[in-house]
């Protein structure tokens, strides 16, 4: 694989060209990275609009039948329910990791084994998720362990 990198005029956007035979799914994930790196999505918070990155997202929590988003210094509630995000909204650094939980995997300091079978996650903001032994192998198989 060639990488080019060209400098632009001022006045011009920046671009990104993919020159391909085919589209197969290593360059689609690529795409969908480079396009999800600056997506904002929005929550509410002291009954204001809130836009938020998806990046600065440490993980959704869905607790009382209201779901959160929980940033390094922040708590946002959302509107949508965890399907919908998943199913809509996350790129493919985001996973479900039990049935009310989906984390960024970006934020992910520390993995260690826990007892079943279970994984423990340590985020970058020190918070401990539990990942259920369900949601253990699409972890292994996204971290590629």
């Amino acid at each position: 694989m060639k990488i080019s990198i060209l400098d632009k005029f001022p006045d011009e956007e920046d671009e990104i060209i993919i020159k391909c035979d085919r589209l197969d799914d290593d360059l689609r994930l690529l795409i969908e990275r480079i396009k999800n790196r600056s997506q904002k999505i929005n929550f509410l918070k002291d009954s204001k609009i809130i836009f938020a990155e998806l990046s600065d997202i440490l993980y959704f929590e869905s607790v009382d039948d209201k779901v959160f988003a929980y940033t390094l210094d922040q708590a946002l509630e959302t509107k949508l329910k965890l399907y919908q995000l998943e199913e809509d909204y996350l790129p493919q650094n985001f996973l479900r990791v039990n049935k009310a939980v989906i984390m960024n995997l970006n934020k992910v300091e520390s993995l260690s084994p826990a007892f079943g079978g279970r994984f423990e996650a340590t985020l970058k903001n020190g918070y401990k998720v539990i990942i259920s032994r369900n949601y253990v192998p699409d972890l292994k198989k996204k971290l590629g362990l």
